[in-house]
């Protein structure tokens, strides 16, 4: 199995700033520039021309340059993981599939596998940074003052300003195991900000524990942080498993950690900032409404009130944000990357699976297409159940595209043509009514309640079919290989292989579905 990646990325936010520069993949911005709205405008029409790495350098009423845009390319996010191509994140998902259901290896190359692995492993635990850099300086007391942070307010109906890079990191009461998530923050005084978590999420299962034994709970807030690090608190891991240690074999070498001045809690010591600070249980503000991944406001919640009474940091600090909305953004990008992670996890879970693809127009999580290697009726629809359930990052997926293996599931006219020739409406929609599903979809006829939907596009074989279809036209191999060795004689060598162009995916797949989900009902 090949390595994991060419050599050790860098754990420095500074380090990947500069390698973007060198690349010419980072602009600085020294005119004057607003947090409040005018900054997220700036960079939404930057991502939308797939346009470089912005860092502000005069942002008005801070101090602090503001770096945005650092993973709104799929290339980007690569290169921040020490990687060289997108095919290289398939690799390192074969490597995480072994953790993510482990069993005993079948023979002498599986054996060597896990072997590998488990070096792996040894090397990425965390190193303590006895000289850390986030330490430089200080604040307490009076010198603490969220104010002088560049919070960006991205949209008009938002309530107020954000904190939405920030690794949030909590540690459960009873057996001291750290959680590392990312969750938005809103300010809501000089000194206190509200954290929005879901219920499920670590940092929520280590406040109730906190709550049962009447402590407090410690939480601190790493901001500047490399994208490796991000990418690690967002996948997927096994439950036994530390993002540190996760964060450690996307580096390839231990993530350097060192504790908070504060608290019992550890950090990335080459952080920007950190906010050390606790959660009362109970003590709660009303948080929102932001706008959402999904293009809409999101409503307004009770949320836990963190109180800070520690600040450490950077000399001259760097402060990493970015933004929600409808794609693209940087967190769609960071889903596309996660998509190739995923592929090999998903086909572990799901044996029949051979590739799926999570459009990026789709929200990245709304819509996936999958392709299976089908061999007996009604497996599509088996395949669609069982994706449902594979990873807690499917619960919310509203439809499922499944075709046959020889399609290209990253290229729409070939999915739009599985969906047009070979479904039938009334026989191929798979509809599951009244499902646990994303409260910020308001599409759903009950929020936190609706259904989903599976289109069976594969070839119908068996009792799947009533009537004998048509033979798939098609050329022979060898006269395919004649014409391509005749390209330069005929002067075509100018036209090469037309790639898929993934641009409006999702709009015109969900335009399909709604078709469907009318003809359906």
């Amino acid at each position: 199995m090949p390595l994991l990646r060419p050599g050790p990325a860098s754990q420095d936010m500074r380090d990947f700033l500069a390698l973007l520069e060198q690349r010419g993949q980072l602009r600085r911005i020294t005119a004057p520039v607003e947090p409040d709205l005018e900054l997220a405008a700036i960079t939404d029409r930057v991502l939308g021309l797939g346009g470089p790495a912005l860092l502000f350098e005069n942002v008005i009423g801070s101090s602090m340059p503001v770096a945005v845009n650092l993973m709104g390319t799929l290339e980007r996010v690569v290169w921040s993981m020490g990687l060289d191509n997108a095919q290289q994140l398939e690799d390192l998902g074969t490597r995480l599939a072994l953790l993510q259901q482990p069993r005993p290896p079948k023979g002498l190359q599986e054996t060597r596998q896990f072997a590998s692995v488990f070096w792996d492993l040894i090397k990425a635990r965390p190193d303590l940074d006895l000289t850390p850099p986030c330490h430089q300086q200080v604040l307490r007391g009076d010198a603490l003052n969220l104010d002088n942070l560049p919070l960006i307010r991205p949209w008009p109906g938002d309530a107020s300003g954000v904190i939405t890079l920030g690794l949030v990191i909590t540690k459960d009461p009873e057996t001291g195991v750290p959680n590392v998530g990312v969750y938005r923050l809103q300010r809501q005084s000089p000194k206190t900000m509200t954290v929005h978590w879901l219920s499920v999420r670590g940092g929520a299962r280590h406040l109730r524990k906190a709550a049962a034994m009447g402590q407090k709970l410690e939480v601190a807030i790493a901001i500047g942080v490399h994208p490796l690090l991000i990418m690690a608190a967002a996948t997927p891991i096994p439950v036994q498993l530390s993002e540190w240690l996760f964060a450690g074999l996307y580096a390839g070498e231990g993530v350097r950690l060192t504790g908070c001045k504060t608290l019992d809690l550890k950090v990335p010591s080459h952080s920007e900032v950190v906010l050390e600070g606790t959660i009362t249980p109970g003590e709660e503000l009303e948080d929102g409404p932001f706008g959402d991944h999904m293009g809409f406001y999101g409503g307004v919640e009770s949320s836990p009130l963190v109180r800070f009474h520690c600040v450490t940091q950077r000399r001259d600090p760097i402060f990493l944000t970015t933004f929600s909305g409808r794609p693209p953004k940087e967190e769609a990008m960071l889903a596309i990357a996660l998509n190739r992670i995923y592929t090999p996890i998903l086909r572990q879970q799901v044996s029949e699976i051979v590739d799926f693809f999570l459009p990026m127009e789709a929200l990245s999580y709304k819509l996936a297409v999958i392709a299976i290697d089908k061999s007996y009726p009604g497996q599509a629809k088996r395949a669609a159940m069982a994706f449902w359930s594979a990873l807690p990052q499917f619960t919310y997926t509203k439809f499922v595209v499944v075709v046959d293996a020889n399609i290209n599931v990253r290229d729409p006219r070939q999915v739009v043509w599985a969906i047009a020739a070979q479904v039938d409406p009334q026989r191929d929609l798979f509809v599951l009514e009244n499902t646990p599903f994303d409260s910020l979809d308001f599409a759903s006829e009950h929020l936190g309640l609706g259904g989903r939907m599976a289109i069976d596009a594969t070839t119908k074989i068996g009792p799947e079919k009533r009537h004998e279809w048509g033979e798939p036209l098609s050329r022979d191999a060898d006269l395919e290989s004649r014409v391509d060795a005749r390209w330069q004689e005929l002067g075509l060598e100018d036209l090469g292989s037309e790639e898929p162009d993934p641009s409006l995916f999702g709009y015109v797949m969900e335009s399909l579905c709604r078709q469907a989900m009318v003809k359906k009902t």
